[in-house]
Order: structure tokens, then C-alpha cells, then sequence
């Protein structure tokens, strides 16, 4: 069966499932069934082990990595599903969805057959992913991000990769521990933004011992973020970036980022930024229109203290502004809230994690909005847990180092070794329904989805084509899990794939509105936003009970705006052609 009768039949049977909920006159439960096993999606994680008498606490620093990225690889119409290694020599898996018409979900691991398990080299650690078109041929290429040089691999269209790093400009040493793309300049081609942790000095070769944060609470000695332009000609057979952080004005910035994240937050037609800082403070940066930022913390959001790991954006109260959910730490080491920016429209922020109900996720990590019962309201899930080990906890230890007097924080043997214990282990996810009310509910145990794994990613996709969200989480040094959304009675939904044609091709920053009986929702297509996890790029919009949309109106990134209709209850293509500017 090709590629768009399967949207159809598949989509037919979303339109099945969603009638209960009509009958019923109310969105169902939300209900999720862990498949990674039976689908053949369940990848253990290894993180860098390193050697010497604090190995371990070099571990635990670098022990993100667990990433895993979504994208349609070999243009089946089926999304597959690439995932992250970590230590020396481990290979990555690319799980190519192999799913049939009845929908049931089975994947297979290609990556060695693909050429994209490399780049967990000796000197090297593998800690993100990124599916990118950058030579906007159609076909998905990946980035990798890495405590070392970025490796780029160029989709030949022949179900293989080939490694074209040394070509493409990308050479240059950091720490990166994420990566978004974006076309920061609107010049049709996909930019890419690199968040480093560190310094860019060898962790494995260390140079010095003191490579920690200067400072728990405001460390300004981390890698801050380097900006990469696409250069690359059309139709050239090479792929090609060069740096412009300087250039674009984010060289001011020095913190220990650990996830980035891209929107038009002020809804001027262009893609900000906004910084979690795990050491320091998090940092906002309007995109001026002219390829520069400009650094609007101070007055968007304000200086703060707390751990910055994850940023996702998404219009959870339906007011046309999009907000921006932060994970932060809260155990009994810390009592850090999270934040759930809320867009107040006028170029500032306004933090409503308490008074939503989404503000302890315990050890946060990566987080999504995604609208998981099609009810029309934005959900929120939750990843969390540092390291699950013994009974004996750490906690106390590194308290007596942290509150001893003239301790060095940046050397590494001022750190006491881990060995064995526990670090803020065995947490249980988070699963937040939203309620249309400005409030969100914690339902991940009836949801099915309260495991206790070390959790890393989260990378939100409709695998299997019934009309709901399903999702992977990732696991440091542990498996991943693969949950189906089976929630019954769940309401309609639209689901878009754009494809630009004067705009990049992924349509990374496209802004859709759709509009029926009254109601407006927006999404954007974003290139990567929220920790260790790249979602689809094709839009999904819950409904609820409209069963018909009366305008779906897209602003392209080239600026260009069109007002098309679409189905609902279906997956469709929209092109970027015959756009007015």
C-alpha cells in the first residue's frame, strides 16, 4: 500500500476512534501502553565511562546523551526513529518504522546498514541528534552533537549516509550537549545552533582539573552556544556553515547551557531564542530581524538561580503568544521550581509553574507540550531522574563538600566520588493534562506512564497513523521506552506536513492558525526544541469535538502568508506555492 493511501485508511480509523468522545459529550482518560519490546524499539543507553580517581564524577556530568530524533529518513511516509549512544565504540541505532496497514507498530535497526552508527570515538562523546534537510534536496540528513567535533551525515536517498564532517565547515571544538536548527536569517536555508556545557576543552585528555562550574547558583565559565550559518549553493554537492556567533551577538554569553529552543515568541514574523542555563541563569535573545540577537533577559524574564534543563514552546491557555515550559531540580538537594513562562504579549514573561499545577517534576529533564487526548488544550510530559543506583544516598556527601569553606567547585577532586550511591533516582514521570482552565492535573500513573527510569528525552511523534500522539523516552544507561497513545475517546485532530518551497524545505518556523466555530489554535514548526529529544516536524492539532476547520491560514519563514482548507481527521500535505507575501 503506497505512503498516501495509508493516510487515508489509517486516518479513517482516527476518525473511528475520536467518536466515542463526541457521544459522550467529554475527552476520556488518557491512556498509554509501554510497546518498545514487542515493537523492537527498546535501545539500552550507555553512558562515558572515564577513567581515574574521579571518573565517575566526569560521569555524571556528562551523563545526558540518552537523545533520540524523529524524522522520515527514506520517505516512506512512515516516521522512524534515531537514538543515541553515549560510551566509546557503542554504535547508534537507526530504527526504520516498518509499520502495516492494520497499524501495528514494528521497527528494525538499520543503522549499520544506514553508515550513521559512528562518532563515539575515543576522544569523542555522542550527546544529541538533529534531522535537518541542509541542502534542502527533500531528503533528511543528520547532525550530531558531541563533547568534541559535530559530525554531519548527508542522506544520499539510497536508504545510506554518507559522512561529509570534514567538508562542511563544522570543525570546530566545544562541548555540545544540544542542537536546534532553525533558519535564523530567513534565507531559506537551515541554520544550526549548538549548546555547549563545558568549555571546549578534552574531558578525556583533561588539561586541567578545573573544567566544573565556577559557581552552583551563577557559573559564567561554561561553553555558552555557537550560531553556524548555512552557505550551502543550491544543487552543490557539498553541504557548507560557517560560525556567525559573534557576528549574530551570542558570543556575550558564557553559561553552562544545556538546552536551547527556538520561536517567534514576540509575533514578528521571526525566530527567538531562549537558553536553559543548568549553572546560571537562562537567557532570552529577540532575533532583530537582520540577522542579530539582541539579549533581553534582564527585562523578558528576569535573572535566576535554579538549573535550567529543557525548553519547549507552545500556546497551552489558546491566547496566541507562545509560552515556554523550563524544567528545573526539586529534591531534597534542591527546591527549585520549574517555570512555565506565560507570554503576557508585551515583550515579558510571567512565571505560572505554582499556580498551574506544573511546577515539581522532581529532577526535571526534557519535557513536550503535545495534545494528547485531542481535546484542544496542550498537555505536558515530563521526564526525570539523575541516577538510580543503591540504597545509599549521595545528597549528604555532596552536601558536606558544598558547605565546607574555601571549597574550589571548578576541581574536580574537591568532588566526592560516586561510586555506587544514589543521585535523585527512581522518580516517577510526570504527566500533566491540561484542563482548559488555566490548570493542569498530574495523571501520569492512570495514564500508564509513571516509570521510575532515569529519563532523559522525550521525542513526541504519530508513529502509527491513528490520530494520537505517542512518545519515546530516553534513559541514561538504561532502556528506552516506546509508549502508544491508546486513549480511547479522544477527540478530532488535523495533522499537517509543510513543505516549503521559498522557504526552507522542512518549514522549520512556519506558523499555522487554524480556526473552527469560534476557536483559534497555533502550532509552529520547530527543528528540535526540548532536551535530548527532536519531535516530528508535521503539526498535530487536537479538536475536540469540531468536526470541520473553517480556515487553516500558514506564515511561511520566507514571510509569505496562504489561507487553505484541510480535512480533519487526516494527515495532509501542504506546499508552499501560490503564497501571497
Amino acid at each position: 500500500m503506497n505512503a498516501g493511501r495509508r493516510f487515508v485508511v489509517l486516518g479513517l480509523l482516527g476518525m473511528l476512534a475520536a467518536w466515542p468522545c463526541l457521544a459522550q459529550g467529554g475527552p476520556a482518560p488518557i491512556r498509554f501502553e509501554e510497546i518498545g519490546g514487542a515493537a523492537g524499539a527498546r535501545v539500552l543507553h550507555h553512558t562515558r565511562k572515564f577513567a581515574g580517581k574521579h571518573g565517575d564524577v566526569l560521569g555524571m556530568f556528562t551523563a545526558g546523551g540518552a537523545a533520540s530524533a524523529v524524522a522520515d529518513y527514506d520517505g516512506d511516509g512512515d516516521l522512524d526513529l534515531f537514538v543515541v549512544d553515549s560510551d566509546a565504540g557503542r554504535p547508534h541505532h537507526l530504527l526504520r518504522n516498518e509499520l502495516v496497514p492494520s497499524g501495528k507498530l514494528a521497527f528494525t535497526e538499520v543503522g549499520t546498514a544506514a553508515g550513521v552508527t559512528g562518532g563515539n570515538d575515543p576522544k569523542s562523546i555522542v550527546a544529541d541528534a538533529l534531522w535537518l534537510d541542509a541542502d534542502n534536496d527533500g531528503r533528511a540528513d543528520l547532525l550530531l552533537a558531541r563533547f568534541g567535533t559535530p559530525v554531519l551525515f548527508r542522506n544520499q536517498g539510497d536508504g545510506t549516509f554518507r559522512d561529509v564532517s570534514a567538508t562542511s565547515g563544522l570543525d570546530k571544538f566545544g562541548n555540545s550537549i544540544a542542537a536546534i536548527t532553525f533558519d535564523f536569517d530567513n534565507d531559506g536555508r537551515l541554520d544550526v545552533l549548538l549548546g555547549n556545557y563545558f568549555q571546549p576543552v578534552s574531558l578525556i585528555d583533561l588539561p586541567t582539573p578545573h573544567v566544573l562550574p565556577d559557581n552552583l547558583d551563577n557559573a559564567k565559565n561554561g561553553g555558552g552556544v555557537t550560531l553556524w550559518k548555512n552557505v550551502t549553493s543550491p544543487g552543490s554537492p557539498e553541504i557548507r556553515f560557517v560560525e556567525v556567533t559573534e557576528k549574530a551577538g551570542l558570543t556575550g554569553h558564557t553559561g553552562w547551557t544545556l538546552d536551547a529552543g527556538h520561536a517567534d515568541l514576540d509575533n514578528d514574523g521571526d525566530q527567538d531564542l531562549y537558553l536553559a542555563g543548568d549553572y546560571g541563569t537562562d537567557r532570552l535573545f529577540w532575533n532583530n530581524g537582520d540577522g542579530t540577537f539582541r539579549d533581553a533577559t534582564k527585562e523578558a524574564i528576569g535573572i535566576d538561580t535554579k538549573k535550567g534543563m529543557n525548553v519547549d514552546m507552545g500556546d497551552y491557555d489558546r491566547d496566541g503568544w507562545l509560552d515556554v515550559y523550563v524544567t528545573n531540580i526539586t529534591d531534597e538537594y534542591m527546591k527549585e521550581c520549574n517555570m512555565l513562562w506565560h507570554n503576557n504579549g508585551d515583550g515579558t514573561f510571567t512565571d505560572l509553574s505554582k499556580e498551574t499545577g506544573t511546577c515539581n517534576t522532581l529532577w526535571g529533564w526534557g519535557a513536550k507540550f503535545a495534545d494528547f487526548d485531542n481535546d484542544g488544550w496542550e498537555d505536558l510530559f515530563a521526564a526525570n531522574g539523575l541516577r538510580s543506583a543503591s540504597a545509599e544516598n549521595y545528597i549528604p556527601v555532596l552536601l558536606e563538600m558544598i558547605i565546607r569553606p574555601g571549597v574550589d567547585f571548578t576541581d574536580v577532586n574537591s568532588w566526592p566520588a560516586i561510586r555506587d550511591m544514589s543521585w535523585s533516582g527512581y522518580q516517577k514521570k510526570k504527566l500533566f493534562r491540561n484542563l482548559g482552565d488555566q490548570t493542569f492535573k498530574e495523571v501520569s500513573a492512570a495514564a500508564g506512564v509513571d516509570n521510575d527510569r532515569d529519563g532523559r528525552g522525550v521525542a513526541v511523534a504519530d508513529f502509527d497513523h491513528d490520530g494520537r500522539l505517542d512518545f519515546v523516552q530516553t534513559n541514561a544507561d538504561q532502556e528506552s521506552l516506546l509508549y502508544r497513545n491508546v486513549s480511547e475517546g479522544a477527540g478530532h485532530w488535523l495533522g499537517l506536513q509543510l513543505v516549503g518551497t521559498v522557504s526552507n524545505r522542512d518549514a522549520i518556523g512556519a506558523r499555522v492558525t487554524v480556526r473552527s466555530g469560534g476557536r483559534t489554535w497555533i502550532r509552529e514548526v520547530n527543528g528540535g526544541n526540548g532536551y535530548a529529544g527532536q519531535s516530528t516536524t508535521r503539526l498535530h492539532f487536537g479538536l475536540g469535538s469540531a468536526d470541520k476547520i473553517d480556515a487553516v491560514e500558514i506564515r511561511w519563514p520566507s514571510g509569505r502568508k496562504q489561507t487553505v482548507s484541510a480535512p480533519v481527521d487526516r494527515l495532509t500535505t501542504l506546499r508552499e506555492e501560490g503564497a501571497v507575501p
